[in-house]
């Protein structure tokens, strides 16, 4: 979910992307991050985020992915 204080750094970071989870901010987009298109916005998450919660990315795919 996306806070108040995700929502400023999401601003303050035009130029990079933001991890939807935590808020940590990068430079551009890294191949290693995770992103993943909710209700037709496109989110990603940090290397942290994504292996803390791989079950339930994975968890949202169709058994044809896997």
């Amino acid at each position: 979910m996306v806070d108040q204080k995700t929502q400023q750094q999401a601003e303050l970071a035009s130029d990079g992307t933001v991890c939807t989870r935590c808020g940590a901010v990068a430079e551009g987009t890294p191949p290693t991050w995770t992103c993943s298109v909710e209700n037709g916005e496109r989110r990603y998450f940090c290397d942290r985020c994504a292996r803390d919660n791989i079950r339930a990315i994975e968890g949202r795919l169709d058994s044809s992915w896997w």
